[in-house]
């Protein structure tokens, strides 16, 4: 299958189409965790600004998935990626999750961490067959909080 989408630096412009692939993405687990998750409500526009976002994007515009990571002291916080519903099983969450090790390694970072909520338990699965491994269980914010950490 040939990769029909682009990732790149997202754009002041891409804020609302961030926004509503983000509430595409997560919706499904409003109900299973009793409020919206953390994801849905993130200040998009700061993070945009602050060069922390990237878009997979089809065409000039089209967001179908994005991926906000950071350096954090000696490591990169993965903090969200998420794939529009329409445009899942084609590898674009896996290419998001690829750039941000890339970026984690080229700038001297040891590991990339990330954490999921625990309601989200397709994730529970898929960051241990991408070379994650479970480090720690909490409870903030008042979210159940699964920890992940991949050494690169």
């Amino acid at each position: 299958m040939s990769k029909d989408y682009d990732i790149r630096q997202a754009q002041a412009a891409d804020e609302a189409a961030v926004r509503a692939c983000a509430e595409d993405a997560y919706e499904q687990y409003v109900e299973a965790i009793g409020k919206k998750p953390a994801p849905m409500v993130a200040d998009f526009a700061s993070l945009i600004t602050a060069g922390c976002v990237h878009v997979a994007v089809e065409g000039p515009a089209d967001v179908i998935g994005f991926i906000i990571f950071f350096r954090e002291g000696d490591h990169v916080l993965l903090e969200n990626v998420a794939v529009r519903s329409d445009a899942t099983g084609r590898g674009i969450g896996k290419s998001l999750i690829a750039l941000c090790e890339r970026t984690a390694k080229s700038s001297g970072a040891g590991s990339v961490k990330l954490y999921t909520n625990e309601k989200m338990s397709a994730n529970l699965t898929i960051y241990p067959r991408l070379g994650y491994r479970e480090t720690d269980r909490k409870t903030e914010d008042g979210f159940h909080r699964v920890y992940f950490e991949k050494r690169i």
